[in-house]
């Protein structure tokens, strides 16, 4: 399955739903371009909802963390949501789950930028 994106608005903050696998190649320059864009476009407020990502690789977690640094250095915030158990898990393993900004529901992360 190759990683798929749909970007909307939610209000103020731009909603990135994935889908598909995060992984070298496809899926993780998907996700570079997105976060790269979000940046270039001066979006501060970006949810990445991760309710359909069925495996993610070290590239994709990669690619994750770069946005995010990038994003949030130039004073914007990004929140995740939707991570399965087993994304849940590669995130508490690496430690991860305790520096990212990370919602059960897209309800409660856009909840949490108000």
């Amino acid at each position: 399955m190759s990683a798929k994106l749909v970007i909307r608005q939610a209000g103020d903050v731009v909603v990135a739903d994935m889908s598909g696998r995060i992984t070298i190649g496809e899926g993780a320059t998907l996700l570079h371009d997105a976060m790269r864009e979000f940046k270039t476009a001066g979006h501060r407020k970006i949810l990445i909802d991760l309710s359909g990502v069925a495996f993610m690789d070290s590239s994709g977690i990669g690619e994750l963390v770069s946005g995010y640094v990038s994003i949030t250095h130039s004073a914007g915030r990004v929140k995740f949501s939707g991570l399965s158990r087993r994304i849940r898990d590669l995130f508490i393993v690496t430690r991860l789950y305790s520096v990212l900004d990370i919602h059960e529901t897209e309800a409660d992360a856009l909840r949490s930028f108000a």
